[in-house]
């Protein structure tokens, strides 16, 4: 299938996803003070939820490198896009990123919310119990996040299971719970995919995972401190999960988006 789109069409697209990263670099007062209260809460919190959100860190670092656990079939998300093709036809992502802009919105939209629906749900249901609960809630989030965010990669033609790829999707991870000065240095970074320049620099950002944890978990701050009072937890639990899914999600829509309308316009 041919790029059907016109040159202006794309670049008008192209113009409203700059003016969303321009949007993403304010950073409210009460976000300001949500990074406050994990140092004291490390302080007061049992060991064993110390160690659960070590395991995720070390999850996350084995993502990156090789997938991990958290690596999700390319030929599932193949077959939406393309019901009737044959069993054993070879998945083609540049198949998919062939298809008219409008096809993978639409596809990416689904993902949205469908990750948004599981994540409510998972919120509810781990934040049931406050704390103790609380100790399992950071890990699922986590593979919930990355499961949607490799979705969306595949929505707009790319393959997640490549390192470069997972570094992209990581730091995709990292831009919806940096402030405003990590926002515009991940730009940065997230700009080098796009002028398609994987260096070594990039690989080299592979070191950083940890760092992008920490800022993921910190971002959590106060939200979580409500999530910690059993029963009551459920319905901080459910919006705040959903909330950081649809953050999470919509920041690699719009940054894949990003690479593929650029590699459109270059192709016109």
């Amino acid at each position: 299938m041919t790029n059907i789109e016109s040159t202006d069409y794309l670049r008008t697209e192209l113009k409203q996803i700059e003016r969303w990263e321009q949007d993403q670099k304010g950073l409210f007062f009460w976000e300001k003070l949500g990074r406050l209260p994990f140092a004291i809460l490390d302080r007061i919190t049992p060991k064993f939820i110390q160690d659960k959100i070590g395991t995720a860190l070390d999850e996350l670092g084995s993502y990156v490198q090789s997938g991990g656990r958290y690596l999700i079939s390319k030929e599932q998300m193949y077959r939406k896009f393309f019901p009737n093709a044959e069993r054993d036809e070879a998945v083609s992502l540049e198949r998919i990123g062939h298809l008219p802009l409008s096809r993978m919105d639409e596809m990416a939209d689904r993902i949205i919310q469908s990750g948004s629906k599981t994540a409510t749900v998972q919120g509810a249901t781990t934040g049931f119990g406050g704390i103790f609960t609380l100790a399992i809630d950071i890990p699922l989030l986590l593979g919930i996040s990355l499961k949607a965010l490799q979705e969306v990669a595949i929505s707009y033609g790319y393959d997640p299971t490549e390192q470069t790829e997972r570094v992209f999707i990581v730091k995709c991870l990292q831009f919806s719970s940096a402030d405003i000065v990590g926002k515009k240095a991940i730009l940065d970074d997230l700009a080098v995919f796009q002028s398609g320049e994987r260096s070594g620099q990039v690989m080299s950002q592979l070191q950083g995972w940890r760092e992008v944890m920490l800022t993921y978990r910190d971002n959590f701050g106060w939200k979580k401190l409500f999530q910690m009072i059993p029963i009551a937890g459920m319905l901080f639990g459910a919006y705040l999960n959903r909330s950081t899914l649809q953050d999470v999600a919509e920041t690699g829509k719009m940054m894949y988006r990003k690479r593929r309308i650029l590699e459109k316009l270059s192709e016109s």
